[in-house]
């Protein structure tokens, strides 16, 4: 199975590689596209849930990193949720 690695950068400027372990990443995001943090999440929830469920047909299990990736992006976008201009980047796309 292809997995690959987005780039985004968060509203502070920080810059972080997240995983995906399905290239369904591109169904749901464009490199150099901005997301308001809410949509980010929602997008990123769909995204990650839906690749993990295709390492679980695959596989037999759910894919434990990509759902630990959802995780991290989580955590690292609610302090920017009630910040209404507050923007997420996608800057790259990586398999």
């Amino acid at each position: 199975m292809p997995e690959m690695t987005f780039r985004v950068r968060w509203p502070d400027g920080k810059e972080t590689d997240c995983y995906s372990p399905s290239l369904v990443i591109r169904d749901h995001f464009t490199p150099g596209q901005d997301y308001p943090v809410r949509e980010f999440l929602e997008k990123a929830d769909t995204a990650l849930t839906e690749a993990s469920e295709r390492v679980r047909a695959r596989y037999g299990f759910p894919c434990s990193r990509a759902l630990g990736q959802l995780h991290t992006i989580r955590q690292a976008g609610a302090p920017f949720l009630n910040q209404p201009d507050a923007q997420v980047r996608v800057l790259s796309f990586r398999s």
